[in-house]
């Protein structure tokens, strides 16, 4: 019999961030979209009904806006590792699967960004 999991999710995150490395990205913010899978180490067991017997998402999503919001950075890779290392150190979290998307970088609409996925190494 399988264990089953859980993944808690984020998705649709918008934050402003300075982030780029061509000169028309420096010195303004843009819109980052953050989406996050979390792969839980749990046992496939039901959890009990109080918000310290999982990750607070809420914690997660103050932590990403913190990060966005804390000085320059040059590319989405960059600010994808700094939000699975904020995700993974937590024990609990077992995987992140986190994908950064420049939602204003070119005028037609054309979204761009990387998905990455870390493991925990403490876990």
């Amino acid at each position: 019999m399988s264990e089953g999991g859980r993944h808690i999710l984020v998705r649709d995150l918008i934050v402003p961030c300075e982030i780029g490395v061509f000169p028309h990205e420096q010195g303004t913010k843009q819109r980052v979209r953050v989406a996050l899978t979390l792969d839980m180490a749990e046992g496939g067991q039901p959890i009990e009904d109080r918000l310290a017997a999982t990750v607070s998402y809420g914690d997660i999503i103050d932590r990403v806006r913190e990060l966005a919001d804390g000085g320059r950075i040059n590319l989405v890779e960059t600010l994808a590792e700094r939000i699975a290392a904020i995700c993974l150190a937590d024990r609990r979290v077992r995987a992140a699967t986190v994908r950064v998307e420049k939602l204003d970088i070119y005028p037609d609409g054309t979204i761009v960004g990387v998905e990455i996925q870390r493991f925990n190494e403490n876990g």
